[in-house]
Protein backbone atom coordinates (compact mmCIF):
# COMPACT_ATOMS: atom_id res chain seq x y z
CA UNK A 1 0.00 0.00 0.00
CA UNK A 2 1.71 3.37 -0.73
CA UNK A 3 1.66 6.33 1.83
CA UNK A 4 -0.89 8.28 -0.33
CA UNK A 5 -3.67 4.93 -0.53
CA UNK A 6 -2.98 4.42 3.49
CA UNK A 7 -3.69 8.75 4.03
CA UNK A 8 -6.89 8.00 1.97
CA UNK A 9 -8.36 5.02 3.52
CA UNK A 10 -7.21 6.51 7.10
CA UNK A 11 -9.37 9.40 6.69
CA UNK A 12 -11.91 7.28 4.95
CA UNK A 13 -11.95 5.29 8.38
CA UNK A 14 -12.04 8.69 10.63
CA UNK A 15 -15.07 10.18 8.50
CA UNK A 16 -17.71 7.13 9.01
CA UNK A 17 -17.80 8.47 12.86
CA UNK A 18 -16.72 11.93 12.60
CA UNK A 19 -20.35 13.62 13.11
CA UNK A 20 -18.63 16.50 14.45
CA UNK A 21 -17.33 17.18 10.55
CA UNK A 22 -20.84 16.77 9.04
CA UNK A 23 -22.48 18.72 12.11
CA UNK A 24 -20.40 21.79 11.02
CA UNK A 25 -20.47 21.19 7.16
CA UNK A 26 -16.76 20.59 6.66
CA UNK A 27 -14.85 18.87 3.18
CA UNK A 28 -12.08 16.84 3.17
CA UNK A 29 -10.64 18.00 0.12
CA UNK A 30 -6.88 16.66 0.53
CA UNK A 31 -5.01 14.32 2.65
CA UNK A 32 -1.44 12.48 2.30
CA UNK A 33 1.28 11.03 4.23
CA UNK A 34 1.65 13.96 7.24
CA UNK A 35 -0.95 16.34 5.52
CA UNK A 36 -4.66 17.09 5.06
CA UNK A 37 -6.75 20.38 4.08
CA UNK A 38 -10.50 20.91 5.29
CA UNK A 39 -12.66 23.97 4.47
CA UNK A 40 -16.24 25.27 5.53
CA UNK A 41 -18.77 28.14 4.79
CA UNK A 42 -19.23 30.08 7.63
CA UNK A 43 -22.89 30.28 8.41
CA UNK A 44 -24.77 32.77 11.15
CA UNK A 45 -24.83 29.38 13.88
CA UNK A 46 -20.72 29.74 13.41
CA UNK A 47 -20.75 33.26 14.20
CA UNK A 48 -19.98 35.08 17.36
CA UNK A 49 -22.00 38.20 19.23
CA UNK A 50 -19.72 40.41 17.04
CA UNK A 51 -20.86 39.24 13.50
CA UNK A 52 -17.17 36.88 13.37
CA UNK A 53 -16.61 33.48 13.30
CA UNK A 54 -16.56 32.35 16.51
CA UNK A 55 -12.88 31.32 17.16
CA UNK A 56 -14.19 27.67 18.31
CA UNK A 57 -14.98 26.78 15.49
CA UNK A 58 -12.06 28.06 13.65
CA UNK A 59 -9.96 25.86 16.07
CA UNK A 60 -12.41 23.35 15.11
CA UNK A 61 -11.18 23.34 11.72
CA UNK A 62 -8.03 23.64 12.04
CA UNK A 63 -8.08 20.85 15.30
CA UNK A 64 -10.17 18.33 12.62
CA UNK A 65 -7.17 19.23 10.24
CA UNK A 66 -4.66 18.68 12.43
CA UNK A 67 -6.32 15.17 13.16
CA UNK A 68 -6.56 14.00 9.81
CA UNK A 69 -2.56 14.75 8.98
CA UNK A 70 -1.67 12.77 12.19
CA UNK A 71 -3.75 9.82 11.45
CA UNK A 72 -2.86 9.48 7.91
CA UNK A 73 -0.74 6.71 8.61
CA UNK A 74 -3.45 4.76 10.06
CA UNK A 75 -1.75 4.56 13.90
CA UNK A 76 -4.50 6.04 16.02
CA UNK A 77 -3.05 9.37 17.31
CA UNK A 78 -4.35 12.27 19.61
CA UNK A 79 -4.01 15.67 20.36
CA UNK A 80 -1.43 16.11 23.48
CA UNK A 81 -1.50 19.93 23.08
CA UNK A 82 -3.28 22.21 20.81
CA UNK A 83 -2.67 26.28 20.59
CA UNK A 84 -3.88 29.20 17.96
CA UNK A 85 -3.54 32.27 17.33
CA UNK A 86 -6.31 34.31 15.66
CA UNK A 87 -4.73 37.11 12.97
CA UNK A 88 -7.69 38.06 11.35
CA UNK A 89 -11.70 37.33 11.78
CA UNK A 90 -13.70 35.50 9.61
CA UNK A 91 -16.84 36.71 8.09
CA UNK A 92 -20.43 35.18 7.49
CA UNK A 93 -20.10 33.49 3.90
CA UNK A 94 -16.23 33.17 4.17
CA UNK A 95 -15.14 29.82 3.04
CA UNK A 96 -12.63 29.43 5.21
CA UNK A 97 -9.63 26.28 4.67
CA UNK A 98 -7.32 24.69 7.25
CA UNK A 99 -3.90 23.44 5.37
CA UNK A 100 -2.27 21.04 7.92
CA UNK A 101 1.32 20.31 7.40
CA UNK A 102 3.68 17.90 9.58
CA UNK A 103 6.95 19.20 10.71
CA UNK A 104 7.89 15.86 12.65
CA UNK A 105 6.52 12.35 12.82
CA UNK A 106 7.11 9.62 15.49
CA UNK A 107 5.30 8.72 18.92
CA UNK A 108 5.01 12.25 19.43
CA UNK A 109 4.22 14.79 16.18
CA UNK A 110 4.33 18.50 15.82
CA UNK A 111 2.13 19.82 12.66
CA UNK A 112 1.16 23.58 11.86
CA UNK A 113 -2.25 24.50 10.33
CA UNK A 114 -2.46 27.76 8.75
CA UNK A 115 -6.58 29.11 8.34
CA UNK A 116 -6.75 31.09 5.35
CA UNK A 117 -9.79 32.51 4.12
CA UNK A 118 -11.29 32.51 -0.12
CA UNK A 119 -9.01 35.12 -0.91
CA UNK A 120 -5.93 33.51 1.09
CA UNK A 121 -5.87 35.66 3.99
CA UNK A 122 -4.69 34.52 6.58
CA UNK A 123 -7.55 34.00 9.55
CA UNK A 124 -5.26 32.06 12.31
CA UNK A 125 -2.32 30.05 12.89
CA UNK A 126 -2.61 26.76 14.87
CA UNK A 127 0.33 24.31 16.09
CA UNK A 128 -0.91 21.14 17.38
CA UNK A 129 1.43 18.38 19.47
CA UNK A 130 0.15 15.08 18.84
CA UNK A 131 0.74 11.69 20.20
CA UNK A 132 0.73 8.25 18.62
CA UNK A 133 -1.64 5.59 21.02
CA UNK A 134 -2.06 1.97 20.42
CA UNK A 135 -4.73 0.86 17.50
CA UNK A 136 -5.09 1.37 14.06
CA UNK A 137 -7.68 3.18 11.86
CA UNK A 138 -8.17 -0.18 9.58
CA UNK A 139 -6.95 -3.83 9.63
CA UNK A 140 -3.48 -3.63 7.19
CA UNK A 141 -2.23 -6.87 4.91
CA UNK A 142 1.19 -7.26 6.05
Amino acid sequence: MTPQDRAEKSAAAMMVNDETLRWLGMTLDTVGEGTAALSMTVERPHCNGHGMTHGGITFTLADTAFAYACNSRNRVTVAQHNMISYIAPGRLGDRLTATATELKAGRSGIYDVTVTNQDGKVIAEFRGLSRTIDGTLFEEDE
